[in-house]
């Protein structure tokens, strides 16, 4: 403990200089204030915003990419609650009572269950990122090619079948994610391929063009098609409303601990964690709470639990992100592209040999989430008047930020018709039901698939059976094929339960 103690100390007095300190205040603003706006949520934040931390040095750059990764975890619950327009899937949940809430005027106590719980669960994680993190990456030191292989082919293989949505589209687009990496220049043999003669092709597909079209431009274009709606009419929150009654605070204190604790275990497992875990917290929550009837009508632990859980769970996600460099779900892919981007490679390698840096970004997560709760409080009138400006002007601010962002990367306008493309590709991947994080998951976990295969089948000299002769890879392996094949009979299973409960219904 007294390592740990010494490294987070020093991690603290890292981040404790002017340009680190912006870097945490502007990227926890940024995000919060862009995770507010309706429909765009995590994943497209980061994708508007990621070009400008690509200027920066790279202890930085992360520091701000995290702080705008967190900030748009908190800016979905203030829409659910006040509006019933989640800005994001896992603040679902947080909407039914949180809304309930504000409809019988207690919406500050709401916001404020939200804020204090993410808070205090968003902390447990980090406390458990630090313990857990360094006895990994230091246990993954032992890793060679091959478990490599095994881990990045097993978690497309499990995430495809896990993260919701049809798997035969899921695992479609991880086939053409896994194409799009490999346009270019072979890493190993360096030769070109799938360039198909055009000049531009050589130097391969830049992860953030894609990145920003898919998520950020493809929602500008479904927008522009579907119309604005308008926002209703908010109700407004006096400093006094903040604070909820001494029975309110009483009765969530125990759901924002048992959500901290759901939340960062499920954010360990291959996928969408921050969604699944406000599901499992609010299940859990209603099932040991003695006012069952008031869930759905207003209950401030239906508040407290899933917006805990959801805090939790983005933070456990990091774990096997930073100590392992495996992204599990789609966003934190994109971190990892993003810290690949900064010349960063997430790992057992990076925690060892760049220490500084590694507890530099722990400590700014602290601090990150204590900027975040100041914010989220008094200025939630704030951030409610952002949907206040008509959303065209909202949107063509956003639209520029996309074309300015890409361009930025290379100045090459080569880069902003790459994000224009998949702009509307990605809208048209929207309209048939085709989720984009598998796609963006084959794209970062392609190249590290190809080449820890190629280097194994060289050790190997040609054997695959010899990915079974290795007790880590033939674990890895052997439960990942075990989940493909079983997902679908559970899913079949469930489906001929369905229709025979319907059935006797009907009869």
């Amino acid at each position: 403990m007294g390592e740990l103690y010494g490294n987070l100390a020093k991690g603290f007095a890292g981040v404790v200089t002017p340009a680190h300190l912006m870097a945490v205040f502007a990227g926890s603003f940024m995000g919060t204030v862009v995770g507010v706006l309706p429909g765009l949520g995590p994943s497209a934040t980061i994708a508007i915003l990621l070009p400008m931390t690509l200027t920066m040095g790279p202890t930085t750059g992360l520091i701000m990419l995290a702080g705008i990764f967190f900030g748009a975890q908190y800016g979905g619950s203030t829409t659910s609650i006040l509006f019933r327009m989640p800005g994001e899937a896992s603040s679902v949940i947080t909407s039914i009572d949180g809304h309930e809430m504000a409809k019988k005027g207690r919406a500050g106590a709401a916001l404020t269950a939200s804020a204090i719980g993410s808070f205090l669960a968003a902390n447990m994680g980090f406390i458990g990122l630090a313990l857990f993190a360094v006895p990994l990456a230091r246990y993954a030191l032992r890793f060679g090619p091959p478990e490599y292989f095994a881990l990045s082919f097993g978690g497309l293989l499990i995430l495809a079948n896990v993260s919701g949505g049809s798997r035969l589209r899921n695992l479609a687009m991880v086939g053409v994610g896994v194409m799009l990496g490999t346009v270019g220049t072979d890493p190993i043999a360096g030769a070109l391929r799938l360039d198909f003669g055009v000049s531009f092709l050589a130097k391969g597909i830049d992860y953030t063009a894609v990145l920003i079209g898919l998520f950020g431009m493809a929602e500008i274009i479904a927008w522009a098609i579907a119309g604005d709606g308008g926002v209703p009419r908010m109700t407004a929150i006096r400093v006094r409303d903040l604070y909820p009654t001494r029975e309110e605070w009483r009765r969530m204190v125990a759901p924002i601990f048992r959500g901290g604790v759901v939340g960062f275990l499920v954010g360990l497992l291959p996928g969408p964690g921050a969604i699944t875990s406000t599901y499992v917290s609010y299940a859990m929550e209603r099932g040991v709470s003695k006012r069952r009837d008031e869930f759905g009508r207003g209950a401030i632990e239906g508040v407290a639990g899933p917006e805990s859980a959801n805090n939790a769970a983005a933070v456990g996600q990091m774990v096997p992100l930073l100590a392992l460099g495996l992204p599990f779900s789609g966003l934190t892919a994109m971190l990892l592209g993003a810290m690949m981007m900064q010349g960063i490679t997430p790992g057992p390698l990076f925690i060892a040999q760049r220490p500084d840096v590694f507890w530099v970004l722990v400590a700014s997560f602290f601090l990150g989430n204590l900027v975040l709760l100041v914010f989220n409080l008094p200025l939630v009138g704030l951030m409610a008047m952002v949907l206040r400006v008509p959303m065209t002007i909202l949107m063509a601010i956003i639209a520029l930020l996309c074309i300015l962002g890409t361009f930025s990367l290379n100045s090459d306008f080569v880069d902003v018709w790459m994000m224009l493309v998949f702009g509307v590709i990605g809208f048209v991947m929207q309209q048939f039901h085709y989720e984009p994080p598998p796609l963006i998951l084959g794209m970062v976990f392609g190249p590290i698939m190809e080449r820890a295969l190629v280097q194994s089948l060289l050790q190997f000299q040609g054997d695959l059976l010899a990915f079974w002769a290795r007790p880590i890879s033939a674990v890895i392996l052997s439960a990942a094929i075990a989940v493909a094949v079983a997902a679908p009979l559970w899913a079949w299973r469930s489906r001929r339960a369905g229709r025979n409960v319907a059935g006797v219904v009907q009869g």
